[in-house]
């Protein structure tokens, strides 16, 4: 499903103004609901990976970022997710090699390749899982709105080219709660590459006393991807953002292809797709989550998989020393019991 394109409009226009009553009444049931007690507080320090609104804002790759900070603690991490798209809702350790997308959804897939990762629709079952696996960290990949589990530390990814569009609570806007509630609960914001449209977020989480930390999204490599011309796909939160990235290391894109975040492609989909790559004779260039929603397909969708090239990022913080700070906020905040919620 694609989200509204009013809802990223810096201002409310006339379909926002006349959702606001409904706003209201997901706003209040949001902000009900995040103010519940937790209903699990696991024995291992705690920290919550979230976002403020709907879509992609970076929660993936700023998961996998804090896996290798806290290993870089000596500590063993374990992430605990949604499994959004997926359809299983019993706790699931996630494994690579034989789940596939439709079950465990994409974003677990690649989160699996970093840490343990278990999904459930209960997080405090996945969390007791989780903890089976031996894992002395955890790390909530989403969560945030989801006072179940007891958090630590939390971390809000915003994406600096999108902020929180209209500023309006769903249906009016994208935002999952109200704003002011959610800054409250969240212990830093963490803006993510480049863009002006999180300025006034941060004016305002700065009133708040919420320190904020910037990182940007970096491709693992340069020089390889500058070879030929390229058709590149995506089926992610803002596809923009990542045709934007291929073409700020020259990446010659022929053909840009955006689709619906966590997007199931079509036979007809991936039919035409290859079609036009070997028309064109392009590159196929895709995300990695999308590289891990084609994977255990059959026929035309498996050589889409065949013939694409996922492309890998890292998340590359302008102050590391902040992150390592956090995680150890954390490990004291557990020791001491407080934090908690």
């Amino acid at each position: 499903m694609r989200a509204p394109d009013f809802w990223w409009q810096p201002e409310a226009g006339a379909a926002a103004i006349a959702l606001w009553p409904a706003s209201r009444i997901w706003g209040a049931a949001a902000a009900w609901r995040m103010g519940r007690g937790a209903d699990f507080r696991p024995p291992v320090p705690v920290l919550c990976v979230g976002n403020l609104v709907v879509g992609g804002a970076g929660k993936t790759p700023t998961a996998i970022a804090m896996v290798r900070a806290v290993r870089g603690r000596g500590l063993r991490p374990g992430i605990l997710a949604s499994g959004y798209g997926g359809a299983a809702r019993a706790p699931v350790l996630v494994d690579p090699s034989r789940h596939r997308a439709a079950e465990v959804g994409d974003e677990a897939l690649v989160l699996a390749a970093a840490a343990p990762t278990v999904i459930a629709a209960r997080r405090p079952a996945g969390a007791r899982r989780l903890l089976d696996e031996g894992v002395n960290f955890l790390i909530l990949d989403d969560g945030f709105q989801d006072p179940s589990v007891a958090k630590d530390v939390t971390i809000v990814a915003v994406d600096a080219g999108a902020g929180v569009g209209n500023g309006r609570v769903i249906p009016a806007g994208p935002l999952r709660a109200p704003l002011n509630g959610q800054l409250r609960r969240s212990d830093t914001l963490l803006i993510i590459g480049e863009g002006d449209r999180a300025e006034p977020l941060i004016r305002t989480a700065a009133r708040s006393g919420r320190p904020v930390m910037r990182a940007k999204l970096a491709p693992n490599s340069v020089r390889a991807w500058r070879k030929g011309r390229a058709l590149a796909y995506a089926g992610i939160g803002r596809p923009q953002k990542f045709f934007d990235t291929l073409a700020a290391i020259n990446v010659d894109l022929a053909h840009a292809r955006a689709f619906p975040d966590h997007h199931r492609f079509t036979a007809a989909e991936a039919a035409q797709l290859l079609d036009t790559s070997k028309a064109e004779g392009l590159r196929l260039i895709t995300t990695e989550k999308d590289y891990a929603r084609l994977a255990g397909e059959n026929g035309v969708l498996a050589q889409l998989r065949e013939r694409s090239e996922p492309f890998p990022v890292t998340l590359k913080f302008d102050n590391p020393t902040a992150v390592g700070e956090l995680i150890d906020e954390a490990i004291r905040r557990a020791a001491e019991g407080a934090g908690r919620g």
